[in-house]
C-alpha cells in the first residue's frame, strides 16, 4: 500500500498543480499550472522528480501535513515563509523525510505569496485532459477539481524517503525582489499615446490585495487610452497586461481566462513572472521595458539555474530543546583536572 500524505489544514488557494494544460486555450480551457514556474521547477529537480511533475502549491493561507503508512521525501521551495517541523523552526526552503507521527507546517511569512511542496515520488492523482493541475473556477484537475482542504489524503506512488534528516535547500536564485519587473511592450501599446507609455513604465505601482491566480491588481497613476478602450476580444497569455477602463493594470496570471477585450498595453516576461507573483500586496514596482532577444536571452539565464543539481546542506540548529539535550551524552568528553 503507498503511503499518504494527510492535510491537517490548509489554507485557501492551496492546490495540486502541475506545468499547466497546454493547447486547449482554443476552447476556452485555461492552462492554469504554477503561479510562480522557477519556485515550482525547483521543488521538482530537487526532490528528484520528473520535469512538470504534480506539486502543492501553497498559499499565503499556508499548510500543514503528516506522513501516514510510511516515510515521505519532501522538498519546500520558498522565499520567506515560516516553516516548523513539530514545532521547530526550518529554513524557509528545506529537504526532509517525513516519518509518520510528525508534522510540518507552513505558515506566510516576512516575504513571498506562493510555495511549492514537491513529494519524492508521484503524487496519484488522475489527469484531466493530460494534466493533473487544478482550475478551481471549471473545476478541472488536481484533487476534484477544488483546493485542497483538512481530511485530503494524497497517495503518494513510488514514493522515495529523501533526504532524510532537514536540509537546507541552497537556491538564492528564488530570493527576486518584485522592485522591477520586465516587459516587452504590446501587443496594444499603439492604443496608448507616448506620454501614457512613459507613465506605465515610471509608475510607481502598488500590488493591491485583491488579487489571486487569476490576476494581480495594480494601483497607481490612471491611465487614458488614445482611442478607447474596448477592442475586439484576442487571445491572453500569462503575464499580459490589460489596460480597462478605470486605467488601472491587470497582470494577468496563471487562471487568467483564455480572450479579452481591453487593451493589453505590455507583456511580462516569463523570467519575471514567478518574480511579479511572489508579491506581497502593499509592495511597490515600476516596469522596464525590454526587446524579445532580451527577453530570450533571460529565459535561457533562468533555465541555466537548473541545469545542475541543487545543493543542499545541514540545517544548523539554533535551538536546543531538553529533548534534544537528554538524549545527547554531554559528558563523555570530559576529563578531570589531572587529565
Amino acid at each position: 500500500m503507498s503511503p499518504h500524505l494527510a492535510i491537517l489544514a490548509a489554507g485557501p488557494s492551496v492546490t495540486l498543480q502541475d506545468a499547466g494544460r497546454h493547447g486547449y486555450l482554443r476552447y476556452g480551457i485555461t492552462a492554469a499550472g504554477p503561479m510562480d514556474p522557477l519556485a515550482f521547477a525547483t521543488a521538482n529537480r530537487a526532490a528528484g522528480n520528473p520535469e512538470g511533475a504534480t506539486a502543492i502549491e501553497v498559499s499565503a493561507g499556508g499548510i500543514t501535513v503528516a506522513a501516514e503508512g510510511g516515510p515521505l521525501g519532501l522538498v519546500l521551495a520558498s522565499t520567506g515563509f515560516r516553516v516548523a517541523l513539530d514545532g521547530q523552526a526550518l529554513p524557509a526552503s528545506v529537504a526532509l523525510t517525513l516519518e509518520p507521527g510528525r508534522t510540518l507546517a507552513v505558515r506566510a511569512g516576512t516575504a513571498g505569496a506562493w510555495c511549492y511542496l514537491a513529494l519524492c515520488g508521484r503524487v496519484a492523482v488522475a489527469p484531466t485532459l493530460g494534466s493533473t493541475a487544478t482550475h478551481t473556477r471549471s473545476g478541472l484537475g488536481g484533487l476534484d477539481g477544488r483546493a485542497l482542504a483538512a481530511g485530503d489524503r494524497l497517495a503518494v506512488e513510488e514514493a522515495r524517503a529523501g533526504a532524510g534528516d532537514p536540509q537546507t535547500l541552497v537556491a538564492p536564485w528564488l530570493d527576486r525582489p518584485a522592485e522591477v519587473i520586465r516587459v516587452v511592450l504590446g501587443p496594444q501599446d499603439d492604443a496608448f499615446a507616448p506620454d501614457q507609455i512613459a507613465a506605465f513604465l515610471a509608475g510607481p505601482w502598488t500590488v493591491g490585495g485583491r488579487g489571486d491566480r487569476m490576476a494581480c491588481f495594480l494601483d497607481g497613476p490612471r491611465l487614458t487610452h488614445a482611442r478607447g478602450h474596448d477592442i475586439v476580444s484576442d487571445g491572453i497569455s500569462m503575464g499580459a497586461i490589460q489596460v480597462p477602463g478605470e486605467g488601472l493594470p491587470i497582470v494577468l496570471m496563471a487562471d487568467r481566462q483564455s480572450t479579452g477585450g481591453y487593451p493589453k498595453i505590455a507583456t511580462v516576461i516569463g523570467p519575471d513572472l514567478g518574480r511579479l507573483a511572489q508579491a506581497q500586496a502593499g509592495a511597490r514596482l515600476r516596469f522596464s521595458a525590454v526587446s524579445v532577444a532580451e527577453a530570450v536571452a533571460a529565459r535561457r539565464a533562468e533555465a541555466a539555474c537548473l541545469v545542475p543539481d541543487i545543493r543542499t546542506e545541514p540545517v544548523i540548529r539554533t535551538a536546543f530543546p531538553s529533548e534534544l539535550l537528554l538524549g545527547l551524552n554531554l559528558v563523555g568528553g570530559v576529563i578531570d583536572a589531572k587529565g
